[in-house]
C-alpha cells in the first residue's frame, strides 16, 4: 500500500489530475493465502485485475451497480443480524472501495492512500469538538455545528465553480431516499403541506390518475402508454413518501421492512409446502394465500 505524505496529496485534491508518481499496487504473484493485511489485499486486487478477465474489462462507471446493491445487501445482512453475513456483506462493501481505488491509480488519479487521507481529514475538520478546546454539550449542538462546517465546505466547492442549487445538499441513495430528502429541503423552503391530511389528499388524487390510464383485461401496452404508467406510477410513489415524511417515518426503512417481512413470510410458505413435497410452482393460489395467512400468525 502507498503511503500518502503529511502534506496533502496533490491527487487527493484534484482528481481530474494525472500524477505520474501514483502507481497501482504491484500484483500477487503465485496463490496467495488469506490474511488481515490491507497491503496484502491490494496487491490480490491488480492481480485480479491483470489476469481475470471480468475484473479486466470493469470500469469505475460499470462498478456503480454493484456499490449500490452491496450496500443494500450489507443494510439487508445488519437486520438479519447473522454476523458471518455482516463480515461477508462488509467485505464486499470494501471490495467495491479497493476496486475502485485500483482502477483510478492505474490512471494515475488516486490511491487507498489517498483516500484515507482525505477522509481523516474531514473527519478531523467536522468534529473540532473532539479534537480542539470547542467543547459541545449535546447531540444538537454537534449536529449544529457540522452544518456550520459543511457550510464551509460547499462556499469552497462553489469557489472552484461548482453551482449552487436549493436541493443541492440531498445526496445520492435510492429513489425513496431522494425522494423524502427532496421533500424535506423542500419543506424548509416552505414549499410543503401544513399536515398530513393535504399529503394523502395529493396521494389521492395520483392514485386516481394512474387509475384513469391503466389498462384493460388483455389490452397491450405500447411504449408510449408504458412511459405514461411510469409517470404517474412514480408520481404515486413520490405521494406516498411524502405521506411518510409527514408522519415522521422513514420510507426507505419502511419499505426493507416490507422487504423483510415478504421474504420471511414467502420462506415459511416454501418451507411449509416442502413439508408436503411440493414446491411453489407445483401449488395454487389458494394454498400459498392459506399459507401466507399462516406465516402472518406465527409472527
Amino acid at each position: 500500500m502507498s503511503q500518502s505524505p503529511k502534506s496533502a496529496p496533490t491527487s487527493a485534491l484534484n482528481y481530474s489530475s494525472n500524477d505520474a508518481s501514483i502507481t497501482a499496487p504491484a500484483p500477487v504473484t503465485g496463490t496467495p493465502e488469506p490474511s488481515s493485511d490491507m497491503s496484502d489485499l491490494l496487491a490480490l486486487m491488480a492481480r485480479l485485475r491483470a489476469d481475470c478477465p471480468w475484473d479486466i474489462k470493469q470500469t469505475n462507471h460499470s462498478l456503480i451497480p454493484y456499490a449500490i446493491e452491496e450496500a443494500y445487501e450489507l443494510a439487508e445482512a445488519i437486520q438479519e443480524g447473522d454476523i458471518e453475513d455482516i463480515k461477508g456483506e462488509l467485505g464486499d462493501v470494501l471490495l467495491q472501495v479497493i476496486f475502485h481505488c485500483q482502477i483510478y491509480a492505474e490512471q494515475h488519479q488516486f490511491d487507498l492512500g489517498d483516500v484515507i487521507y482525505v477522509l481523516q481529514s474531514k473527519l478531523i475538520r467536522r468534529h473540532p469538538h473532539v479534537f480542539e478546546a470547542d467543547k459541545l454539550p449535546d447531540e444538537a449542538a454537534v449536529k449544529k455545528r457540522w452544518d456550520e462546517i459543511k457550510a464551509i465546505e460547499n462556499a469552497e466547492r462553489e469557489r472552484r465553480g461548482k453551482p449552487k442549487r436549493s436541493l443541492d445538499a440531498v445526496k445520492a441513495g435510492s429513489a425513496l431516499m431522494q425522494a423524502q430528502s427532496l421533500q424535506q429541503a423542500a419543506s424548509k423552503l416552505g414549499f410543503d403541506w401544513e399536515g398530513v391530511a393535504g399529503a394523502i389528499e395529493k396521494l389521492e388524487e395520483e392514485i386516481a390518475e394512474l387509475k384513469q390510464i391503466l389498462p384493460q383485461a388483455g389490452e397491450k401496452v405500447d411504449a408510449t402508454q408504458k412511459q405514461e404508467l411510469e409517470k404517474e406510477l412514480g408520481d404515486c410513489i413520490f405521494g406516498l413518501v411524502n405521506v411518510a415524511r409527514k408522519l415522521n417515518l422513514d420510507a426507505e426503512a419502511a419499505t426493507l421492512t416490507c422487504v423483510h417481512k415478504f421474504r420471511s413470510r414467502f420462506g415459511f410458505i416454501e418451507a411449509e409446502l416442502a413439508k408436503q413435497g411440493k414446491t411453489a410452482e407445483e401449488s395454487s393460489l389458494e394454498e400459498m394465500d392459506a399459507l401466507w395467512e399462516l406465516a402472518k400468525q406465527h409472527e
